[in-house]
């Protein structure tokens, strides 16, 4: 009974966000699978803006995972430079590129399970290829759905995997994808981190954590 009370609080909540934000859509920029799954491997410790213009540039230099094999990990390091974590991150998407060459012909897996498996890739990014680019059921915790998600009573942890768990036990597989879009907005334009709108915020009357002295 109260799981079903509780599930009924987060639908109410996540309907008026998609009333807010009828339109949403990744931050991350891409045209395929490929690219998204190299920008989210790119995103961690980065703002997607960086990594969408880093993109624009990457990605007329490397079109295939095939072309990450063709150069030495230096230089691929000097064009992911400024999203941070240049080395490891450039070791993880040859290490990635080598596997989907040997393993999947050079083409991104539709399968949850084997995008974990990639260098670079865990459930977050995951979760974020197989739902957006191939309409697999799934959520990915960021760091707002990880904040907002503990802000409106929805879990008490910082546990991702928790959290993952407990938004999909409180929602419809349906909303699954967008979930984090919506967080992800509504986190951005207005439950911000250091100064949210509360006074501003469409969820004020659903919000535990609603404070009338942050405008």
């Amino acid at each position: 009974m109260k799981l079903k009370a509780e599930s009924a609080k987060a639908r109410k909540i996540f309907s008026i966000l998609k009333k807010e934000y009828p339109a949403v859509k990744p931050a991350l920029e891409y045209s395929n699978a490929f690219e998204l799954l190299i920008s989210t491997i790119l995103s961690a410790q980065c703002t997607d803006e960086r990594v969408n213009q880093v993109g624009k540039h990457l990605f007329k230099k490397y079109r295939s995972p095939k072309d990450f094999l063709k150069v030495k990990q230096e230089e691929l390091e000097k064009d992911i430079y400024s999203t941070g974590f240049y080395r490891q991150k450039a070791k993880s998407i040859i290490g990635c590129c080598k596997t989907l060459v040997e393993k999947y012909k050079g083409e991104v897996p539709a399968d949850f399970e084997a995008l974990t498996k990639l260098n670079g890739v865990g459930r977050k990014t995951a979760s974020v290829v197989a739902g957006n680019a191939f309409g697999i059921p799934a959520i990915a915790v960021d760091t707002h759905v990880k904040r907002l998600s503990n802000l409106l009573g929805f879990i008490k942890s910082d546990n991702p995997e928790k959290i993952e768990a407990r938004l999909k036990e409180l929602l419809p597989e349906e909303d699954w994808i967008n979930s984090s879009h919506y967080l992800a907005s509504h986190g951005r334009k207005v439950c911000a981190a250091r100064k949210p709108h509360c006074l501003k915020c469409v969820l004020a009357d659903e919000c535990p954590s609603f404070n009338p002295e942050f405008n």
